[in-house]
Order: C-alpha cells, then structure tokens, then sequence
C-alpha cells in the first residue's frame, strides 16, 4: 500500500486546513487509517483514525471538537479536516494504514505533510 499524503500549509491560529491521504489500493481493502504527527524535537503522537469499512472514528483528545477524520471509498482516500488551528498543532502530519487489527498495526505509511500555524 502507498500513501500520499497532501494538504499542509502555513496558516494563522483559529484557520483551517484539510489534509488528504490517497491510498494507491482499494481502501476497502484496508482496516484502518490514521493520522499522525510529529512537531520538532518531540516523539511522533497519535492524531486520529478511521474504520475504513465501518467509520469508526477515534481521536485523541487535544483535538476532539476541532479535528474530523472522515473517508471517501470510491476516491481511496482518506481527509484530516482541521479547525480551530493552535501554534502547538504545528507537525509535520502522517497518514498511515492498517490492514488488519493487531499491535503495532500500521505498517504502511505516508511521506508527511507540513502543517504549520502561526500566531
């Protein structure tokens, strides 16, 4: 699987971003999707997933009620809808798949997107 991810920028603090992740496979053929980050000189951090098949979502909790993720099967592809954007949201932002449940699931990842908010 190959991701691509897209969407970063550079915005002012309360702006809004979407991110995109483009699966080079069926996403029905994929359990999960997530979004990850990793700011500078910290360790990468869970942002938020997505149950391909049944839209679960988790997300984690910095971000509840500003963040959604959400899936478009029939585009393979896989959106971070960012809002509410605060100077600690600043990462550089990874997607990454899952094709079945289990530790360490993720084995398929994105090239990262730039995300950076200024105040």
């Amino acid at each position: 699987v190959q991701l691509q991810a897209s969407g970063g920028g550079l915005v002012l603090a309360g702006g809004s971003l979407r991110l995109s992740c483009a699966a080079s496979l069926r996403t029905s053929s994929i359990y999960r999707v997530a979004w990850f980050r990793r700011a500078p000189g910290k360790e990468r951090e869970f942002v938020a997933s997505i149950s391909v098949s049944g839209g679960s979502t988790d997300y984690r909790n910095s971000v509840k009620g500003r963040f959604t993720i959400s899936r478009d099967n029939a585009k393979n592809t896989v959106y971070l809808e960012m809002n509410s954007l605060r100077p600690e949201d600043t990462a550089v932002y990874y997607c990454a798949a899952a094709r079945e449940l289990r530790p360490g699931m993720y084995d398929y990842w994105g090239q990262g997107t730039q995300v950076t908010v200024s105040s």
